[in-house]
Formats: structure tokens, C-alpha cells, sequence
């Protein structure tokens, strides 16, 4: 399968939660693949939230460290747009559905 056709994962790791910002960003990138999808990185000078990042970016799913990556609001906000993977604890979020739409 080429790259450009697989989906889309969003990475995205808060440095000021990670101690380690490196090492969840490979752990983040390993199990994206892993999933099938090509990771997508944040453009570091961007002032855009996740949310919209992970909506222009195209993205299915959200790839975080853990939960303490995004805070209750901004998760609230990418469950609109798209599925949150964590990897510790491992955990799954659907995005939330609307009455009328399609994924």
C-alpha cells in the first residue's frame, strides 16, 4: 500500500506532560504503523488547537502518550473530529456521532 493512501493518525505529545517527549513520540509513531496509519505531526509554530489540527490535517484518530496529554475540554473538542487512541492506560474513544452523518 502506497503511504499517501493510508489513513491518517494525528500525533500529538504535550511536552510540558511527557518526560520523555522523544521516546512517546516514537511509541506514538510505532503504534500508529502499527495500526495501518501514516502519523501526522503538529506544525510546532502553529497557535491552532489539536482539534483543528487534526481536522485540517485529515486525520481518522488522535495518538496520544495518555490521557493527560489533552485536557477534558480539548479532548471534548477532537471527539468531534476524530477517533483518541492512548497508549498508557491503553484506551479508545469513538468520536462522537451526530444523528445524519457518516464517517
Amino acid at each position: 500500500m502506497l503511504e499517501h493512501s493510508r489513513p491518517v493518525a494525528f500525533g500529538w505529545v504535550d511536552d510540558d506532560v511527557s518526560s520523555a517527549p522523544g521516546w512517546d513520540r516514537a511509541r506514538v509513531s510505532r503504534f500508529a504503523r502499527r495500526l495501518g496509519y501514516r502519523v501526522m505531526w503538529p506544525d510546532e509554530r502553529s497557535v491552532l488547537s489539536v482539534a483543528e489540527q487534526t481536522r485540517n490535517a485529515g486525520a481518522e484518530v488522535v495518538v496520544l502518550p495518555s490521557p493527560e496529554h489533552l485536557g477534558p475540554v480539548e479532548l471534548n473538542r477532537v471527539m468531534d473530529v476524530a477517533d483518541v487512541e492512548t497508549l498508557s492506560p491503553r484506551l479508545s474513544f469513538a468520536r462522537w456521532s451526530t444523528p445524519g452523518t457518516e464517517r
